[in-house]
């Protein structure tokens, strides 16, 4: 099995007081800034298509521990992001008990209770696992909310890798049936695009489409999902490894996207495409330069041959299913007496695949910081940075 290097544990829930990580295996001496992760804590909560709940909070992060004035010192580093809704839970949420509770009181948690299972959620599989009779249990962790802590962490590990010259970033291909058929040229320009709208979709007439897919959606009290790309540059040569299957890349890559809530298949380069090209046009044929420079003209594999990465950019595909919260009710099972019911309704978004997709930005960030802390070792930046010159 892989050894971490960069381990991180989340808790928190939905609508509880907050959400922490705590997160160990930095080196000292990398500075870290509160105002970069806040931005991307912004870039998850943002995109057309999203609901009340981004209206309530505003998340920001609150650096707790392990950095002092501006650098890391190699101690765990704990992050913090208030959950401003918590006022209006305060009651339901409290994690004490109550002996002697008010009507008021178990008026507030009855109304939040439920029982009716949501098809596509945790609720029956995580009622059945935990033994717990108020759905309400289940929803609080299950909930996407917490990513917003995963997104803290993913950005602390940007930070990090943007010190070796490692950047990235994500757009969105596809939402319903409007999908992005004509790429720009550069990933620069897919970048420069994407970041002007909305939809984070890199071409103007294809966010107008998505537009009315969402639109749509939205009267109809349905929900869309869709596709997304995540895309690293300048990652150093042999990262992962093929002697074990849990220490492979792309195996590592699979497993962090596909663990975000409503991700429902994840692919790196030519994905899925593979099936339909034959083997001479697939694989990434190799030269060498006149300064003896490997060097390719086709990425079909993603950045990514037998496990370890190759010096090419890194491509990771996700596909996000509709959100399973939705308006128009679906058919289900009233856990509470098991007779036929409509499902459960909590407020949600019509559609949140940009945000998805800074979701995955993130857990990609951190793999990847992961494996490259693996191979260069070291306790601090600079002794970090020396190994690096000597890779």
């Amino acid at each position: 099995m892989t050894m971490k290097k960069f381990r991180f544990l989340t808790s928190g829930e939905s609508h509880g007081k907050c959400l922490n990580a705590i997160i160990e295996g930095i080196p000292a001496g990398i500075r870290i800034k509160a105002e970069i992760i806040n931005n991307d804590l912004r870039r998850r909560q943002t995109g057309y298509g999203r609901g009340e709940r981004m209206k309530i909070e505003a998340d920001t992060v609150e650096i707790k521990s392990g950095i002092r004035l501006g650098k890391t010192t190699g101690a765990p580093v704990c992050l913090e992001i208030k959950n401003k809704d918590y006022a209006n839970w305060e009651d339901v949420m409290s994690v004490t008990g109550y002996d002697y509770p008010t009507e008021e009181t178990l008026k507030k948690i009855e109304e939040k209770s439920f029982t009716k299972v949501r098809p596509g959620h945790a609720d029956y599989a995580g009622a059945i696992k935990y033994n717990l009779r108020d759905l309400r249990d289940v929803l609080e962790r299950s909930s996407a909310r917490k990513t917003a802590i995963e997104v803290a962490v993913g950005s602390v590990a940007k930070q990090i890798l943007k010190e070796f010259g490692i950047v990235g970033f994500c757009h969105v291909v596809q939402i319903g049936n409007a999908k992005l058929d004509f790429y720009p040229k550069t990933y620069t320009l897919i970048k420069e695009k994407a970041e002007k709208s909305d939809v984070m979709c890199a071409d103007e007439l294809t966010t107008d489409r998505m537009h009315i897919a969402i639109d749509e959606a939205f009267e109809q009290g349905d929900t869309l999902g869709g596709k997304f790309e995540v895309i690293f540059g300048n990652l150093p040569v042999g990262l992962g490894s093929y002697v074990h299957w849990d220490c492979t890349l792309d195996g590592r890559l699979a497993q962090a996207v596909m663990s975000i809530p409503a991700v429902k298949a994840v692919e790196i380069g030519a994905g899925t495409e593979s099936a339909s090209l034959k083997g001479s046009q697939m694989h990434d044929e190799i030269f060498v330069n006149k300064n003896k420079e490997i060097y390719r003209q086709t990425n079909n594999a993603g950045g990514i041959e037998g496990g370890m990465s190759n010096g090419e950019t890194l491509v990771v595909k996700g596909t996000m299913k509709p959100i399973p919260t939705m308006k128009k009710s679906l058919a289900t099972v009233d856990l509470k007496d098991m007779t036929p019911a409509s499902a459960h309704f909590e407020r949600s978004d019509v559609c949140a695949v940009p945000a998805c997709a800074v979701v995955a930005e993130a857990r990609v960030a951190i793999i990847l910081v992961d494996e490259l802390l693996a191979k260069l070792g070291g306790d601090s930046l600079t002794e970090m940075k020396a190994h690096y010159e000597k890779k």
